[in-house]
């Protein structure tokens, strides 16, 4: 899980820094995994693998960046293409919609998307949908959904938590739309067919080096 491909600013807060890894770390990390023989998924395999038993390359990862920084064109994209790989990039749409300068153009959206990329939903304004109204959930996560269909013609069908908070009723909405599953942060690697809509990610820090890095690869994660 990754959010920030760049050198933070010099008045970053904590929360910029923890977010953002440089793009020089990200290739160093990409060509590891390239030369460690990992091959990158999209969710839909992984969906596949799980519920059909749809055979994974060996040594399979998924790379998942959280709501859409322009960085994520400027250096995570030409990265990604440079050594092979796919990236699944969660989508917050209102900045996007507002043209907003830190966040991805629908444009580039839809230049990565056509160069092999995966586009899926993390709401329109990024709220913690817990406990909130349902048309309220409906419409947070539909007006993100059917934007990025607009713009990619691939139908979404997983969707990324704001700030990993959820609750059933939110997981309800999901499963009525016809989504397959969802990403949270809990942090781990493995995945079961019983609980798609809780799928286990691996925060990549910052401040995490090359050895961080490979060490969080091997954990032995609960």
């Amino acid at each position: 899980m990754y959010h920030h491909i760049a050198v933070p600013p010099p008045d970053a807060d904590a929360i910029r820094r923890d977010l953002s890894v440089a793009p020089s770390y990200f290739e160093e990390q990409l060509r590891y995994l390239a030369k460690a023989g990992y091959h990158s998924i999209t969710l839909r395999d992984l969906i596949y693998y799980l519920t059909i038993g749809k055979r994974l390359p060996r040594q399979p990862i998924l790379l998942t960046f959280d709501d859409g920084y322009r960085d994520n064109y400027t250096h995570a994209y030409p990265l990604l293409k440079k050594h092979g790989f796919v990236g699944t990039f969660f989508l917050i749409t209102a900045p996007i919609d507002q043209e907003h300068e830190e966040y991805l153009s629908w444009d580039q959206v839809k230049e990565m998307s056509a160069g092999g990329m995966e586009f899926e939903p993390h709401t329109y304004t990024h709220p913690d949908l817990r406990g909130q109204p349902i048309d309220y959930i409906v419409w947070q996560i539909m007006a993100s959904k059917e934007a990025i269909e607009e713009r990619t013609g691939k139908t979404s069908r997983f969707f990324s938590y704001p700030s990993g908070r959820y609750d059933q009723q939110v997981v309800d909405v999901l499963r009525s739309a016809y989504f397959w599953g969802a990403v949270t942060i809990n942090q781990g690697d493995k995945q079961s067919s019983q609980q798609p809509f809780e799928l286990k990610r691996i925060r990549i820090r910052g401040s995490d080096t090359l050895d961080d890095f490979v060490l969080k690869l091997h954990l032995e994660w609960e």
